[in-house]
């Protein structure tokens, strides 16, 4: 055991500073309230007090400062540590028998194994039989060696990662205005001046609570506007003077936004000396919002006209006197058109000349904990690293001379996530897969699908530190790395490049994934090289991502780790780009591009639940009018929850899902509060609790996407997928709720044929005949 470490948070994006001390002594102590609904958390020492506690874990986690926590962490970041010596945590290889038990094996076989599937795979299906899933939560040298692993190791294109259920339709919104993806183009700590913050589809007070004091400014100037279905955490924030909560209808934040451009075009509240300056497409965009004036608006989202226009004479306001924003999250990416409404709030802020200015922006909230730098260098179907496209004869040229192999051993593009998932097992699809970082078991859209597909599969290797319930699949689990133990770097919500410290020394017969990918490299007889020590890989990053978007070449692991600022792109020589946009835009002719769009009809289709033999359903099999459920996160847990439910103090603060529902839709279907509920449709069904509430709207229902088995809402959702950005329908999945006598089984339907690898599930025998 080392004697501590300052590093960062291993949970979402924010990516707070804090530091790790040992002997585990102390603990934190979370304050009650200390993450408030409708108030910023005091960054004051009080969040890092400590207290003796019984049972305490190996390390001691004190909030430090730092730009964007300022000292504060959330309970997911208190508790942390908890998870370093977990009873249930996986230290040795597990490889399931013929009776779905998983038994200890020795790395030795364990690596034998894998290199035989991996083999046997391509000599029957080909090279792109054998898949990859990345995840964001890895750091940039992981996710560098994993793209390079898959395409020059493993000689397959089929590799994509948990990022394209997250923020690709910013990305491609981000990439096809502005030339160039990066979060937030901006230090989050340039919020506080803002006058005005219009912040549409997040709900930072529960998922990041330390963001909210950098909304303060603008709470206290009135100028705070969330937008969002519900009264949310950060929707209540607005309450008591401190600005606007607009409370649209689920998937109608397009003709919002359009409603909103509308108006600052027809009022005259348009910045024309930017836009002709700095913008093309102007016209089109007139064009494309010219029905859509805030009347009309109201009758399709339900927002009144006046809001509507209150907002754009607010944000205009702002841009002329102390600085507008506007911060787009999932809410608004997560759905079949998320990448036009993405392009539409990114239109307004071209119309308002936000992006680009020193004082006002426009940037998209990045949710995982390596979400930005994850996509940066190599783990999409579609990129190399430094954010190069793959089908660029540049790019590849590059590539080739950095990993020293001729290009035609680069694979072309693969298949987005949802397309990946969807051939896992199939005749044309991939039959032996690895994953890292990823739980799709209960992450992905149509989860019943997607464990079909998992179950299908010839051979499915997992690299996790829990049996999470995609582990629990797998033929082979390899125990890795958790945060606390080991190097590296990670990029946050606002491109800042941090370093990632070690502060325990890992179990015995647990491994890097860098380990991992070198060793297997070498039995399978790969060009190039793979290593495992971190630092070394990232030197190879720099070179790899010189000269591209992503630039992290004028970065080192000595510059971070003396505490220098690393905003890429940070090309050698340079002194990184904290702010961009101030003079170009990364277009060739330096403009920002407008893109007209409206909104479209969508077309449901439950092809991908019949083709996996799933129990589908119709609507003539359910009684009474569907509802809108719309899914999302708890301030206790994260992602998938396969982490957080683990953790004591957080499960028994969420110890379960509970369906948010309307008090008056509640009374038709005769439904009080905490009965147990069904909520269903063709893909699938769910029970669990109801919670009545006015925060909800009428038609609408909520569910978190924590929990797995009989309570996960991605049994609900579709696999219906943005044409642009692959990013899954996860917002406005039609339902009919229904009373339930209780949350009696389930069954999760399993194609004919298909193996039931059950360890730690509740499916009965009769479920997979």
């Amino acid at each position: 055991m080392t004697t501590g470490a300052d590093t960062h948070c291993p949970y979402c994006a924010l990516q707070c500073a804090m530091t790790l001390t040992s002997p585990a002594a102390l603990t934190p102590a979370v304050r009650p309230g200390s993450e408030p609904a409708d108030r910023t958390p005091a960054p004051t020492p009080a969040h890092a007090a400590v207290v003796p506690v019984p049972n305490a874990p190996l390390l001691a986690v004190t909030g430090r400062e730092f730009p964007t926590n300022r000292g504060g962490l959330c309970r997911k970041g208190w508790t942390s540590a908890s998870l370093l010596d977990h009873p249930g945590r996986v230290t040795e290889p597990l490889l399931r028998g013929a009776d779905g038990v998983h038994r200890p094996v020795s790395w030795d076989e364990a690596l034998l194994r894998i290199v035989a599937a991996v083999r046997q795979a391509r000599a029957a299906h080909g090279a792109d039989a054998v898949g990859v899933f990345g995840g964001g939560g890895l750091t940039n040298e992981k996710a560098y060696q994993l793209g390079k692993f898959a395409r020059l190791a493993l000689g397959t294109s089929r590799i994509d990662y948990n990022g394209r259920f997250c923020m690709s339709s910013a990305a491609a919104a981000g990439m096809r205005a502005f030339g160039l993806d990066r979060g937030l183009p901006f230090p989050l700590a340039d919020l506080g001046a803002a006058s005005t913050i219009l912040m549409l589809g997040s709900n930072v007070a529960e998922t990041m609570p330390p963001f909210v004091q950098h909304l303060q400014g603008a709470r206290d100037a009135g100028g705070l506007i969330v937008v969002d279905p519900r009264r949310s955490a950060t929707a209540a924030f607005t309450s008591d003077g401190g600005g606007l909560h607009l409370q649209p209808l689920p998937g109608t934040d397009l003709a919002l936004l359009l409603g909103i451009s509308h108006a600052v075009i027809h009022e005259g509240l348009a910045d024309a000396g930017y836009i002709a300056a700095r913008t093309s497409g102007y016209d089109a965009v007139v064009r494309s919002v010219a029905g859509f004036w805030p009347e009309r608006v109201q009758s399709i989202t339900g927002v009144p006209a006046g809001l509507i226009r209150d907002t754009a004479r607010r944000l205009a306001d702002g841009a002329r006197k102390g600085g507008s924003y506007i911060l787009t999250g999932r809410g608004v990416e997560q759905h079949v058109d998320g990448t036009d409404t993405a392009t539409a709030a990114i239109n307004l802020s071209l119309l308002l000349g936000l992006p680009g200015s020193a004082r006002s922006g426009y940037g998209t909230l990045t949710g995982q904990g390596n979400g930005q730098g994850g996509r940066e260098h190599g783990q999409k179907a579609d990129q190399l690293p430094g954010y190069r496209k793959i089908t660029d004869p540049a790019a590849r040229a590059h590539m080739a001379r950095v990993w020293g192999v001729p290009e035609t051993l680069i694979p072309g593009p693969g298949l987005p996530a949802v397309e990946l998932l969807r051939s896992l097992g199939q005749p044309d699809g991939v039959r032996c897969l690895f994953v890292h970082g990823a739980n799709v078991a209960v992450s992905a859209p149509d989860a019943n699908a997607v464990i079909a597909g998992l179950r299908s599969l010839d051979f499915l290797v997992v690299c996790d530190f829990f049996l999470s319930e995609t582990a629990a699949e797998a033929d082979l689990v390899l125990p890795v790395t958790q945060w606390a133990e080991e190097e590296g770097t990670l990029t946050n919500l606002e491109g800042r490049v941090l370093r990632r410290r070690r502060a325990l020394t890992p179990p015995p017969g647990v491994r890097s994934e860098l380990w991992i990918m070198a060793r297997l490299a070498e039995m399978l007889h790969a060009p190039s090289t793979f290593s495992e020590d971190p630092e070394t890989v990232f030197e190879e990053l720099r070179l790899a991502s010189s000269g591209g978007l992503a630039d992290y070449s004028g970065i080192d692991y000595a510059m971070l780790d003396r505490g220098e600022a690393a905003y890429w792109p940070y090309p050698a020589g340079s002194s990184g780009t904290p702010r961009l946009f101030l003079d170009v835009f990364a277009h060739a002719d330096g403009r920002a591009v407008f893109t007209a769009v409206t909104p479209r009809r969508r077309t449901v289709s439950s092809a991908a639940t019949a083709k996996r033999g799933g129990a589908a359903r119709t609507g003539a099999d359910h009684a009474g009018t569907p509802m809108t459920l719309t899914t999302g996160r708890l301030m206790e847990h994260y992602q998938s929850g396969a982490q957080t439910r683990r953790v004591a103090a957080l499960a028994e603060a969420r110890p379960e899902a509970r369906l948010q529902l309307h008090p008056a839709a509640a009374a038709a279907q005769g439904i009080a509060d905490g009965d147990y509920v069904s909520i269903s449709n063709e893909r699938g069904e769910v029970r669990c609790r109801a919670e009545l509430s006015t925060d909800v709207r009428p038609e609408t229902v909520f569910l978190p996407f924590h929990f797995p088995e009989l309570e996960s809402a991605n049994r609900l959702t579709e696999a219906a997928t943005d044409p642009i950005s692959g990013m899954p329908e996860f917002k406005t999945s039609k339902v009919w709720i229904r009373a339930a006598v209780s949350a009696e089984a389930v069954s999760v339907a399993v194609p004919a044929g298909a193996a039931a690898h059950v360890p730690g599930r509740v499916l009965q025998a009769e479920e997979t005949s």
